[in-house]
């Protein structure tokens, strides 16, 4: 007998959709109100915002707000219509592929229309089913997806973790010579929960011993780190030997789409094989122009950068004084680990909204191991010394709940399963 193919959804709505009644429009789905910016609405309160990814508080900087709104008014929404290979191709979305391979240091550039379906798809075309990709294990989900797609073999390493990097390039070395293909390496410049560099200049320094060419997904280095901002390649000193970089709009360029960048001739057949471009509608021309003006306000307005890290300093080294745990973080990503229940999370996220007006990410399991809370905060630009100090006052105080037990005698009272 065949069974309904939705019998599985609706017995078993998966390991975060088990807690959707609970969860859904104040955990998850939450609706933020009012200017993008560190002071928000939520369910109309205001809100002290540690939750946006908008690290240069570039969404409502003055300028950017004026080119985007001049590139409505000129072409609308819908500009251009089609394809790029067909007819969704303009001069600006050649000068910007131009100018954005200048910045990042190499020879040419491809835009995307999101970051997601662009790194899916990047491993998807530069790999065939006899070559062999190694990946770290924490990798976002859009190299997991795009590895998924791959025929062949792969092999994840622990997180950063330098020696079994190597073992498993080793496996994929003997592999490789017996399928007659070769080894993509895949890591992040930035992982975006526990804000760690991946070590780019040790996989670098391995080049000289074993022959794999590197991806690097950089969408948290983008516009933060290194000296002028082309990210954690540059900060690291490695920019030149990355074969392949990749970054989205929807961080530092707070915008909608992504690139690729590497040698002419990689791009030159990326262009033709990225099926998530090949088939889709080029990026309209707001989204284009509007990051043509970011870019330059990330080339010209060294300021912008240097505001971000005064706030990222002032914030972790305030945690850290007051013996807060934020793991080895060398970026702006900041998140906090408590030990506690999802219960005492959910509980404890509730009074930080509720009775302390700040609104920040929750992460638990199954992102996470059991028994652990991540409070993730992204300072940005356009937070002040002043947002920070409260918040430290307020972690204080939850914290000390915590550990007291005044978060899970709530939980206990509520229709909450305490043994998640």
């Amino acid at each position: 007998m065949v069974k309904d193919l939705f019998e599985r959804i609706q017995n078993n709505k998966g390991p975060l959709g088990k807690w959707a009644s609970q969860a859904e429009g104040y955990f998850v789905f939450p609706k933020l109100e009012g200017e993008l910016g560190p002071r928000m609405q939520f369910q109309g309160k205001d809100i002290l915002n540690w939750s946006l990814n908008d690290y240069l508080g570039l969404a409502n900087h003055p300028e950017v707000r004026k080119a985007d709104t001049e590139a409505a008014i000129a072409y609308g929404a819908a500009y251009p219509m089609g394809a790029r290979m067909m007819s969704g191709h303009t001069k600006y979305h050649e000068q910007l592929e131009e100018e954005l391979a200048a910045f990042v240091m190499k020879e040419s550039a491809y835009l995307l229309n999101f970051g997601y379906q662009g790194m899916v798809s990047i491993i998807d075309a530069l790999v065939t089913r006899n070559d062999i990709i190694v990946y770290d294990v924490d990798s976002h989900a859009c190299i997991i997806d795009g590895v998924r797609l791959h025929s062949g073999k792969r092999y994840t390493y622990k997180h950063n973790d330098i020696e079994s990097m190597e073992k498993n390039l080793q496996r994929a070395t003997k592999m490789a010579t017996e399928t007659g293909g070769g080894i993509l390496f895949i890591t992040e410049g930035v992982f975006g929960m526990r804000g760690q560099q991946g070590k780019l200049k040790e996989i670098v320094e391995m080049k000289k011993k074993y022959n794999f060419r590197l991806l690097v997904d950089d969408a948290h280095g983008f516009g933060t780190l290194g000296k002028t901002g082309a990210g954690a390649g540059e900060e690291q000193g490695v920019q030149d030997d990355i074969d392949v970089y990749f970054s989205t709009f929807a961080k530092s360029m707070a915008n909608i789409g992504a690139f690729v960048a590497a040698d002419t001739a990689i791009i030159d057949y990326l262009k033709y094989n990225l099926r998530s471009q090949m088939f889709a509608k080029a990026l309209p021309m707001i989204q284009t122009i509007g990051s043509l003006k970011r870019l330059e306000l990330l080339r010209n307005s060294s300021e912008i950068k240097d505001k971000l890290w005064v706030n990222v300093n002032a914030l972790q080294n305030g945690l850290r004084e007051k013996n807060f745990d934020i793991g080895d973080t060398n970026t702006c990503i900041t998140p906090v680990y408590l030990k506690g229940s999802v219960p005492e999370a959910m509980v404890m996220v509730n009074d930080l909204r509720e009775n302390y007006g700040i609104f920040l990410s929750i992460v638990i399991y199954p992102v996470i191991p059991k028994g652990i809370i991540l409070l993730r905060m992204i300072p940005t630009t356009s937070h002040t010394l002043s947002d920070i100090d409260e918040t430290l006052t307020a972690f204080e105080a939850i914290r000390e709940k915590l550990e007291n037990g005044t978060y899970k005698e709530i939980a206990s009272r509520t229709k909450v399963d305490l043994d998640a």
